[in-house]
């Protein structure tokens, strides 16, 4: 029995030891903190321009977005009513640390995808895309510039079919309704 309690308290000892010599958790780099922005429960109320996809028309938007994965992540959901239907969507976005840059992927439940990139500018964030949808290729270009206060950004879009024509896609405004709990 003694023999147990010894080895026990030796396996005790190796174990906390272990533990402690192990380098702390790495954090997200100061730039993740842009995509903080986006943190918490949006609306959205847009008009979606005519074009390749329709005559457009209205279109609102139910989005919440968290960062995930430790925190290095963050993922953004949607749900779009309107001129093109119901639709349902998710985000992903993430900062490469090797080439300084945010990289974007966007799925939605038509099977159509979006990736690229991101640039955040003080209260603007710009986002390059290709769009990928039943088999075609489109550019995306999505800017959004924030309110001084982070709590509503106002939304242009434009999209190409060639990547040389580029014409109004959508236009509207977001509003932050639920913000992220504070730490």
């Amino acid at each position: 029995m003694r023999r147990i309690s010894l080895l026990l308290l030796a396996l005790a000892v190796c174990f906390t030891t272990a533990m402690q010599a192990q380098a702390p958790a790495p954090k997200p780099g100061p730039e993740v903190k842009k995509l903080h922005v986006w943190v918490g429960h949006w609306t959205a109320e847009f008009e979606l321009k005519p074009g390749p996809w329709g005559p457009g028309g209205k279109v609102t938007v139910q989005y919440t977005g968290q960062m995930i994965l430790g925190g290095f992540v963050f993922q953004g959901r949607w749900t779009t009513k309107g001129a093109l239907g119901e639709a349902r969507g998710l985000e992903f976005e993430a900062y490469d640390p090797v080439n300084k840059s945010f990289v974007s992927n966007w799925y939605q439940d038509d099977g159509s995808r979006y990736s690229g990139g991101m640039t955040a500018n003080g209260n603007t964030y710009t986002w390059t895309l290709k769009h990928v949808v039943a088999g075609k290729e489109n550019l995306l270009k999505d800017s959004f510039v924030f309110a001084p206060d982070l709590m509503s950004a106002t939304v242009k879009s434009e999209v190409s079919v060639d990547g040389k024509t580029w014409t109004p896609f959508t236009e509207g405004k977001y509003t932050k309704v639920q913000p992220a709990p504070k730490k």
